[in-house]
């Protein structure tokens, strides 16, 4: 067979691949409650696939738990195989699966593209008399256990941001005294009931009740200013401290590379619509699109990366 013949043969090959997966349904996990990040990723998903056609129905489930690590473990053992199965993911996730010692890992799934990334804020109640990011790092090195924090799960990009800004701050950081909620909702009712001192999640997550003035944002993880948000850096503040919370889409174990390659066809069409562009700009996420190998090799130094801070911080023993 020549090159040009098997050339044609597997496009033709792949394009009914992406052609029989938009007469499938497809599963995608949020391993998250209702209302956070992820699962808005998903939900967000599940919108563009559907009005793009590229599948004509789209089922979205969560599952909570452990910082996504239940949900992975299900997903393992119930998308093995399976080309119509996605879970979403990310850096909380590599910080959740060290931090509790989870039996599966992202080594057993297969990593289809990075889709957004999105700066952490730092929030108080908008009653609270910190109104500063000064004003908070003097009430973590007065008294370090009276400083409650909320946010995602143990281990997660929240919970990093909060053990690194009390690094920062001189204090131990092994000493968080962090409040984990599975879902973005959770925490938010605890910050806007005044049961916690700060709060961090993703900046369009609390950008409504921002804007309303319900929260006081101090200050973004990100090591520039974002978009359309007149908050400041904690760089510019004076503390030296960036965390981006990306986050993904995976498939199940063992698929084909047949499979592999429509999938991530099909979400290469999603990144670059123009729904896709839409729901970007009214979540205020950022397009950090990656896939192929290049964003196998991004998982790989995240996991190393992640595991030094979580030692470094005392949340992962060495």
């Amino acid at each position: 067979m020549s090159k040009t013949i098997r050339g044609a043969a597997i496009a033709a090959f792949a394009l009914f691949a992406s052609s029989a997966l938009a007469q499938q349904d497809l599963k995608i996990m949020a391993p998250a409650g209702p209302g956070g990040g992820w699962d808005a990723a998903a939900r967000s998903l599940q919108q563009v696939i559907t009005q793009t056609g590229l599948s004509k129905n789209v089922q979205v489930t969560n599952v909570t738990g452990a910082g996504g690590t239940i949900g992975l473990a299900q997903f393992v053992n119930t998308a093995k195989g399976d080309p119509n199965q996605l879970m979403v993911n990310g850096i909380t996730m590599l910080g959740a699966i060290l931090s509790n010692k989870s039996p599966v890992n992202l080594d057993q799934v297969t990593p289809i593209a990075r889709l957004t990334g999105d700066p952490l804020v730092i929030v108080v109640p908008a009653t609270s008399p910190i109104r500063t990011v000064k004003d908070l790092e003097a009430a973590v090195k007065a008294d370090l256990a009276k400083v409650t924090w909320a946010g995602g799960s143990a281990g997660g990009a929240d919970h990093i941001l909060a053990a690194l800004f009390t690094k920062a701050a001189g204090a131990d950081p092994a000493k968080v005294n962090y409040i984990a909620f599975s879902g973005g909702g959770e925490a938010l009712a605890a910050m806007l009931g005044g049961k916690v001192t700060a709060g961090v999640s993703g900046y369009g997550e609390f950008e409504s009740q921002i804007k309303a003035g319900k929260l006081r944002a101090l200050a973004l993880s990100s090591g520039k200013r974002m978009a359309g948000a007149d908050v400041p850096t904690l760089k510019e503040q004076g503390m030296d401290v960036e965390v981006v919370n990306w986050r993904a889409v995976m498939a199940g174990p063992d698929i084909t590379a047949d499979q592999r390659k429509a999938l991530a066809e099909t979400i290469e069409k999603v990144v670059k619509s123009k729904e896709w562009a839409e729901i970007l700009k009214a979540r205020g996420w950022e397009d950090y699109y990656l896939a192929g190998d290049p964003f196998k090799a991004f998982i790989k130094d995240e996991q190393s990366r992640v595991g030094e801070i979580l030692k470094s911080v005392g949340l992962v023993k060495s």
